[in-house]
């Protein structure tokens, strides 16, 4: 996407720092005397249009001609997809409180609302000869219909009123001074974006530290700003600078919302929506792609790091970033409306039990958590998406022993197990010819080669179900796992399934018996409608019955009813039951603060 010159042998011998600038193979005046004080990353080629490639004439005085000539020679300017589509939303955006009533935008579906937005776009494309095909069509709907929903839910309104007619001589209403327009940002840009890339080296920019980096950006972006043109205060050029920095070094837009501590996942939908979720809430962002390329861009640029690829060939890749972070992306042609990126962050603190107690479990259940963590029950986490399962097998882990060897198996490592002695297993997916797949079955078979005193399982999904609970039977206690259900019986219907898909034909009844031994706890972790994480349930399995396999609750989750902020308020009841692992505790020394938990 950056493309740009390197320096010449030559030229890199003779700088001793770093630089971006200037740009090689140009033709160079002779230098002028420096100024005293004047920096050197200052100077900059001058950009007659003899820079094509070819060799500068001889410079002629340039004959005075009158503005009004120069303005007929100019070429008309046309405009850009992007400007077309952001011009049609601004013509539509007016004509939405007349159309669609507060009380429609709520009893109406979304196809509904969207066909009535269709026809506005129509209507104001015809009169004002915007041309839109379908697809670009679809992305206006999407993002007034959204704005529509937005508008409604938080303000009770459609749209805006239209601001009143200044007066002669009054101050504009959005002066330069205030906070800076997104929409002019934009546009400043599209416009320095490409000619900033024509004057520095991409090679050499990218290995420079960011804030040495930062410098050279800034100013040079103020002389191209002065150069073009363009009035833009402190406020937008440092925002400017920062868009530009972010999409040379990491991931453009969508590093305010990495760097954002509140948003715990990111959702990208095409390049023109993108959501967060903030408190357990999913709201939508007023930050934009350029377009589809530029998504495709950051795509590539995320996937590479970890060695994956993402293209026609192979449109679904699971990744993570730096940080951990779990990201998916899917891109055309399974993906419509462009591509789109789910990013998972995980905090930068580590999560313990002591910070989940109050809201997502009381004080005697992180006691008995932390005591089947210490005693080596075998424990398998179940819950739905976002709904804390790895948060809390992040805090479950913190209870092993440092003198432990442990291997962690994921698809996209995401754990954060802070023991030293850690070995982290990661699964491969096929290359270009189909070949070299590596799955969590075949490193599950693998890590019991290894040595392992635990094993954990990032989220058991398949056949390896089989091999985990054949590793839980035969010395690995202790080890863990997550999976998807929404029930603990669910939970051990779900492992019966995914035993079966390992392709050993066993009789349902010996695959029963097998996870009635292999698995001691059960954690049920549901995400609430108000957002919150909460433990539904703690289940301990005892053994079976015939062919059913036996549980008992220790402690669970009770609704009672909601307060004034929207919050669910509820309890968390121990059941009195004695845990059946109590001789497992005495045997640690720990049954006395178990059964004071759990009695």
């Amino acid at each position: 996407m950056f493309g740009g010159k390197r320096s010449s042998p030559s030229e890199s011998a003779q700088g001793g720092t770093a630089n971006v600038l200037p740009l090689p193979d140009r033709p160079q005046p002779a230098p002028a005397a420096a100024k005293p004080g004047a920096s050197p990353l200052a100077s900059k080629p001058a950009a007659p249009a003899a820079f094509a490639g070819k060799p500068a004439a001889a410079p002629q005085p340039a004959a005075p001609q009158p503005a009004a000539a120069e303005a007929e020679a100019a070429p008309k300017a046309e405009m850009s997809l992007d400007d077309l589509i952001e011009k049609c939303c601004d013509l539509v955006r007016p004509l939405l409180g007349a159309h669609i009533k507060p009380a429609d935008a709520t009893a109406k579906n979304r196809v509904a609302l969207a066909g009535v937005i269709e026809k506005l776009i129509a209507d104001v494309a015809a009169k004002n000869n915007i041309e839109l095909d379908s697809y670009n069509r679809r992305n206006v709907v999407t993002v007034l219909l959204n704005e529509v929903l937005t508008s409604v839910k938080t303000k009770g309104t459609v749209g805006e009123a239209a601001p009143a007619p200044a007066a002669p001589g009054a101050e504009p209403a959005n002066p330069r001074g205030g906070p800076p327009s997104r929409n002019s940002l934009q546009e400043a840009l599209v416009k320095i974006q490409p000619l900033l890339l024509g004057r520095i080296d991409t090679a050499a920019a990218t290995k420079l530290p960011r804030e040495d980096l930062i410098a050279q950006v800034e100013e040079i972006v103020g002389e191209l700003l002065t150069e073009e043109k363009m009035r833009v205060n402190g406020a937008e050029q440092k925002v400017l600078v920062d868009s530009l920095v972010d999409d040379m070094l990491g991931l453009g837009p969508l590093e305010p919302l990495l760097a954002d501590e509140k948003v715990t996942d990111i959702m990208v939908n095409g390049p023109y929506q993108i959501y967060v979720e903030r408190g357990g809430k999913l709201v939508l962002t007023d930050i934009k792609f350029r377009d589809n390329q530029h998504v495709l861009n950051i795509c590539t640029r995320i996937v590479t790091k970890v060695g994956r690829r993402v293209d026609e060939s192979s449109p679904i890749c699971d990744a993570r970033l730096e940080d951990g972070s779990r990201v998916n992306i899917i891109i055309p042609p399974l993906a419509i409306d462009g591509a789109s990126i789910s990013i998972r962050k995980f905090s930068k603190k580590k999560i313990t039990f002591d910070q989940m107690v109050g809201g997502s479990m009381n004080e005697d259940m992180a006691t008995t958590l932390r005591i089947a963590g210490r005693v080596r029950l075998n424990i398998v986490i179940s819950g739905g998406t976002g709904s804390g399962k790895t948060t809390l097998l992040n805090a479950l882990s913190s209870m092993i022993g440092e003198d432990e060897r442990t291997v962690t198996i994921e698809d996209a490592a995401e754990l954060q197990l802070q023991q030293p002695h850690v070995v982290r297993l990661e699964t491969r997916p096929a290359n270009l010819e189909g070949k070299g797949e590596i799955n969590q079955q075949a490193l599950v078979k693998n890590c019991l080669r290894m040595r392992p005193e635990r094993i954990i399982l990032g989220e058991i999904r398949g056949g390896e179900a089989l091999d985990m609970l054949s590793a839980m039977n035969t010395g690995h206690d202790g080890s863990m796992g997550t999976l998807h259900a929404n029930t603990p019986r669910e939970a051990i219907s779900r492992l019966e399934n995914m035993c079966a898909m390992s392709g050993t034909k066993l009789p349902n009844e010996a695959i029963r018996k097998q996870i009635a031994a292999a698995v001691q706890l059960i954690v049920q972790i549901s995400r609430m409608r108000d957002g919150g994480r909460r433990i539904q349930k703690i289940t301990e399995i005892t053994g079976m019955e015939g062919e059913t396999v036996t549980m008992q609750d220790l402690f669970s989750y009770e609704f009672v009813g909601e307060d004034d902020n929207g919050k669910l308020v509820g309890q968390f009841n121990k059941h009195g039951i004695r845990p059946h692992f109590t001789a497992r505790a005495q045997y640690y020394g720990l049954d006395k603060k178990l059964l004071e938990a759990c009695l």
